[in-house]
């Protein structure tokens, strides 16, 4: 089975050919990242202006990539949220309108649970049950995944998501937009160990909590405005990564996984895939790390997403819309927050 992605929920244009699931036949991407830099983050108008302008050639081009034509597909998806909702619906009523044009089922996928399925897609016979982490801008999770649509949400953050973290403090250090992979190259450069940043509600539960942490960072840039950047970079994301890590051995550890999974925007982040390969290392488990392409918003989790609700609970509905402040679904069925 044929399927084409669509996903458009925040500030990436992205169309992909999955095939069965797993198969990849093309991935294409279009960034906005130069679009809204100037703005030091995402711009809901100018995203869906954007998606608008470039989703008619991502979705070509994807086909041309992977040697198709619209007459060879079985079904089409988009995601359906969350996301920002003018984004969305650019997404939604694309992948609607070859759905009516070719005669084909439309699936509507929830961005998140696509993000779990990034698992599959590198690995298929992955071994069950996994611990995810779910890191990205918009939101920072622990899942528990026993199977296909079999998830529970064992914590997520209070406040800040990681990558939200990760872009203000950005800001403050005056590195630009997007904040992630700027900290990121800079923390090579500094002392992991220079700042000790607290490790907010790290033996607290699986809850995350990055408020206080960014906090810390303003404080300690006002105190001390000549401290090397580098080093603030480093030992603020040290702080991030230890958390993360070891949130997740205890989410592990509270449902005897075998597997850890990191998915999302940054886990594209290199001292947490080496961390939580350093994790799995240390206590014996797999550890499943998705290439930085299928950690970021892509269209190929989308795809594969489908092709699993599309055998377990067929189509979506052409009028169904789409919905900014989804939930993950955790008993099979998903959760609309309007």
């Amino acid at each position: 089975m044929i399927v084409l992605g669509i996903e458009t929920s925040c500030d990436e244009t992205a169309a992909a050919v999955v095939v069965d699931g797993t198969l990849i036949r093309s991935s294409v991407i279009s960034s906005q990242v130069e679009l809204h830099a100037r703005y030091g983050g995402v711009v809901p108008e100018i995203a869906s202006r954007a998606h608008l302008e470039i989703i008619n050639q991502v979705i070509g081009d994807a086909l041309v990539e992977a040697g198709i034509t619209f007459a060879d597909l079985d079904a089409v998806a988009a995601t359906r949220g969350p996301g920002l909702a003018g984004a969305l619906l650019v997404g939604v009523s694309a992948a609607k309108a070859v759905a009516l044009a070719c005669c084909i089922p439309y699936i509507g996928v929830n961005h998140l649970e696509g993000h779990l399925h990034a698992a599959w897609l590198q690995n298929p016979g992955v071994e069950l049950p996994l611990a995810v982490l779910l890191v990205s801008g918009g939101h920072t999770m622990l899942v528990a995944v026993y199977g296909d649509a079999q998830y529970r949400i064992l914590g997520q953050t209070v406040d800040d998501a990681a990558g939200e973290a990760f872009d203000k403090v950005a800001r403050l250090l005056g590195l630009g937009y997007p904040g992630g992979p700027v900290i990121d190259r800079l923390a090579r450069e500094g002392n992991a160990r220079a700042i000790r940043f607290p490790r907010p509600m790290v033996g607290d539960g699986l809850d995350f909590s990055f408020s206080g942490l960014k906090t810390a960072v303003l404080h300690q840039v006002r105190r001390d405005p000549d401290a090397s950047v580098a080093d603030v970079a480093a030992s603020f994301q040290a702080a991030v990564v230890d958390v993360l890590t070891r949130k997740l051995d205890a989410a592990a550890d509270a449902i005897d996984a075998r597997t850890l999974v990191v998915g999302g925007g940054v886990a594209a982040n290199s001292a947490l895939r080496a961390s939580v390969d350093q994790l799995a290392a240390d206590t014996g488990r797999a550890a499943l790390i998705p290439p930085a392409e299928l950690c970021t918003d892509n269209a190929a989790m989308i795809a594969a997403t489908a092709w699993w609700r599309l055998r377990s609970d067929g189509p979506s509905p052409l009028d169904d819309g789409a919905f900014p402040s989804l939930k993950l679904p955790t008993s099979g069925t998903d959760t609309a927050a309007h």
